[in-house]
């Protein structure tokens, strides 16, 4: 399907002697016409980013929407303005099927279609326009076909990943099914799942880029949907008791602050289990997508920022499970995922991607119960002693090494133990206690997630 958008936009930069680029609604590329000639200027910054990034980035995205694009049912004429990287004047093609936009053809004008009748008004499209536009519509066909063949698929990939043991293996064969059908896909091949949290769900008329390499299916859901029990548990006696009901292989886990955040899953094809540079891929690619990063920062308070220690949670994180080469291993692999991406968020020393496997010791914290702190911390977690928390994590990160720790925070080693000592006066722990430092750790590490 590729090769038939490539061939239609190669058939509107022939009918009309310029440009062509195809991107669909999140402004991902699909498709590009070749460059001719020597003039550099042909290409404006703009033009350059959106093939060698093939995405173009949310400021990007806003100019060009400014113009009405999303709305435009004709082509549109889009000036140049050079203190927005576009040097070149543009013809907007809205591609639509059915009244609903799928994506957008761009045409860069070096002037020889300044004078060309859009239609519109009343008046006439120029006969070129007026063929474009029929090669916009049957793109659009393609476009709403593969929406739908991609929404099948998520809400597939969607069922299994919430599925019970007792109805796995009957839905994971329903998805064998139809990646089969649709993308001939072979059974044994590996997968992984990626997570991308968190993930704007307002818009879901269109699947999520169906067109990523790799990218077999995609769906969204809450970060903290319940998580099926393993199989062989009794599923009334291992159903969620706390936090938003998220687990984790060893156990139940998730926090209540990421209960109705919502999150990506997107399956992926990988060229063997433990080669997940495809799945790294996808990540950076829905990373960048205008709809990674859009939910709330669920009101969480920022401890300030050192050496990579407490800070506001990411815009976005993206977590990869181990690859497998079972689809009835999928709820497994999505709960890696979900916590890697949830540690990724909350730890930038391990983000903006990251995968289970090299969590460390956030996959045990990960698993933990979306229980309220330890009454002995909850009082150091208050915004008030947010400064007092950072310096006891670096100060444990450091392996309660003072000169390091003072020297990770900039301060002198007497303010340190002032702070220390405000931090054992505050919770009643004893930093001299090894079992108390490792209730402190655990508790500040916990409390970010």
């Amino acid at each position: 399907m590729r090769g038939d958008y490539q061939q239609l936009v190669d058939e509107i930069s022939a009918a009309l002697g310029a440009p062509a680029t195809l991107e669909d609604r999140d402004f991902g590329l699909i498709a590009f016409g070749a460059h001719e000639g020597d003039d550099d200027e042909v290409m404006d910054p703009v033009r350059t980013r959106s093939i060698l990034q093939r995405r173009s980035s949310a400021a990007v995205r806003a100019w060009f929407e400014a113009f009405g694009i999303a709305r435009a049912r004709t082509a549109l004429r889009i000036p140049p303005d050079p203190a927005a990287g576009v040097f070149k004047g543009r013809i907007c093609l809205p591609v639509r099927h059915r009244g609903i936009v799928h994506g957008y053809v761009w045409l860069l004008d070096d002037g020889h279609l300044t004078d060309l009748e859009l239609g519109g008004r009343g008046a006439p499209a120029d006969p070129r326009i007026a063929q474009a536009m029929e090669t916009a519509a049957r793109i659009g066909a393609l476009l709403a076909d593969e929406a739908r063949a991609g929404s099948e698929l998520g809400d597939l990939l969607r069922e299994l990943l919430v599925s019970q043991p007792a109805g796995r293996a009957a839905t994971a064969a329903a998805l064998h099914e139809a990646l089969r059908d649709t993308l001939r896909f072979t059974p044994g091949v590996p997968l992984t799942v990626v997570a991308v949290l968190p993930w704007d769900t307002s818009d879901t008329d269109v699947a999520p880029l169906p067109s990523l390499p790799g990218l077999l299916a995609a769906c969204a859901l809450p970060a903290g949907s319940p998580a099926p029990p393993a199989e062989g548990a009794d599923e009334a006696d291992s159903a969620p008791q706390h936090g938003n009901g998220h687990q984790g292989r060893s156990g139940a886990g998730g926090r209540p602050s990421s209960a109705a955040v919502p999150a990506l899953a997107a399956l992926v094809r990988l060229r063997s289990a433990g080669a997940l540079t495809p799945a790294h891929a996808v990540a950076e690619h829905l990373l960048r997508s205008p709809r990674a990063g859009a939910a709330p920062a669920e009101g969480r308070v920022s401890r300030g920022a050192s050496r990579g220690h407490p800070s506001p949670l990411r815009p976005g994180a993206a977590g990869i499970g181990v690859g497998i080469t079972e689809l009835t291993d999928l709820p497994a692999t999505w709960r890696e995922a979900l916590d890697a991406a949830r540690a990724a968020r909350a730890e930038p020393r391990l983000g903006p991607i990251t995968q289970w496997d090299a969590l460390g010791p956030y996959r045990m914290l990960t698993a933990l119960p979306g229980t309220a702190p330890d009454p002995a911390v909850g009082p150091l977690l208050a915004p008030a002693h947010a400064e007092l928390a950072r310096t006891a994590e670096v100060f444990l990160d450091c392996a309660g090494q003072a000169s390091r720790t003072a020297q990770a925070l900039g301060i002198h080693r007497q303010t340190l133990y002032y702070r220390l000592g405000r931090v054992e006066k505050l919770t009643g722990l004893d930093l001299a206690d090894g079992e108390h430092r490792l209730l402190l750790h655990m508790a500040l590490k916990a409390a970010r997630l």
